[in-house]
């Protein structure tokens, strides 16, 4: 690893992705990324007695596909990566109990998948690990319940609201020299197939700052994590001496559609155009038209299962070759809420290739 510039870590290895799952619900299923996505489910509990525990399944499945995808076993690995929005981070704790893989849980709100991702990516680079997972989860109706009013008390929603996801994604780090059995097993007629797919490695990660522009409204998460977004962003191009134009995709999460509109309004008072190469997993994920979900789709679980579906899908079959994910987080509480603070913020990046 080497440092590039102020904020930016180069992993000079570039560990691979061995194997990535999203599982999801009903509403995300019904999206326009429907088809991309590795489980779905028609109800919320997802037959359990609670959202909360139906939240931790999210998160145990997306681990548990991810793994069977890498062809790696849950005894191998070194150590998880794992948060979500909930105190405590108990759907991470619950979900990864019976797995018996050590630990580190993460809470960077919305952000939580590119921070678990750039933490599992340096340590398979450091050698600290030889295979690092990461996962992330939300659901809609666990994540009310704590951040705003019960579903059944039934309050409006404003129009700058965004849709908690009801999602996890998980993905699988390994070094780019590791042979999985399933590269080890490959037919001769799979091998024509095979050599189309590009495995996508993770090459830079860029740790953001809080930032904190004085938003108050928790119904406003796109305004109050569109500075955090544009400042990593800024961050990372000064350090690589870039340009958007340098990079097939850069995608934020999850901004909505207020707060990616915000986004291009502030990269353009610094004298940067990043519109024709951004979009925002909060846009992606639901039918704003069709859908009722106001300003886009939020929570870590969006931002997660957009990547482990379809972005990390183009990156293998080529459609997109070089992206920056930047998943953004409000670092917001209900007791901060409560005493009438602001909503801090938070950005971090990750650079995906695929090779």
């Amino acid at each position: 690893m080497k440092r590039v510039g102020r904020y930016t870590i180069s992993l000079e290895t570039a560990p691979k992705i061995a194997g990535y799952a999203s599982v999801v619900g009903k509403k995300e299923k019904e999206g326009p990324l429907g088809n991309e996505f590795d489980r779905s489910y028609k109800d919320t509990s997802l037959g359990e007695s609670s959202w909360e525990k139906a939240e931790s399944r999210l998160q145990k499945e997306a681990v548990e596909i991810a793994l069977k995808k890498a062809c790696i076993n849950a005894k191998d690995v070194d150590i998880i990566f794992a948060g979500d929005l909930l105190n405590q981070c108990i759907s991470s704790t619950f979900g990864l109990r019976s797995l018996n893989i050590p630990f580190l849980g993460q809470y960077g709100a919305c952000s939580t998948m590119a921070q678990t991702l750039a933490l599992a990516a340096l340590f398979v680079e450091s050698g600290t690990a030889r295979i690092a997972a990461a996962v992330t989860s939300s659901h809609f109706c666990s994540a009310e319940r704590q951040f705003r009013l019960p579903l059944e008390y039934g309050g409006q929603r404003p129009p700058t609201a965004q849709w908690t996801a009801t999602a996890s994604g998980s993905v699988i780090v390994v070094p780019q020299t590791t042979v999985i059995a399933q590269e080890q097993v490959k037919t001769k007629s799979s091998k024509e197939t095979d050599s189309l797919e590009k495995t996508p490695v993770i090459t830079e990660v860029c740790i953001g700052k809080i930032t904190d522009m004085g938003i108050k409204d928790a119904n406003n998460m796109g305004a109050a994590m569109a500075p955090a977004a544009a400042q990593t962003i800024l961050d990372y191009l000064s350090d690589t001496h870039t340009t958007p134009s340098d990079y097939d995709l850069i995608v934020t999460g999850d901004l909505g559609y207020v707060g990616s509109n915000l986004l291009l309004q502030l990269m353009e008072q610094e004298g940067v155009d990043v519109s024709k190469v951004h979009n925002d997993c909060g846009k992606m994920l639901f039918d704003r038209k069709k859908q009722d979900v106001h300003a886009g789709g939020s929570g870590c679980g969006c931002s997660a299962s957009v990547l482990c579906s379809k972005l990390l899908n183009d990156i293998k079959s080529g459609k997109l070759n070089d992206i920056l994910f930047v998943a953004t987080g409000a670092l917001m509480s209900t007791t901060s809420s409560q005493q009438g603070e602001s909503i801090p913020s938070i950005a971090h990046l990750v650079r995906l290739k695929g090779i």
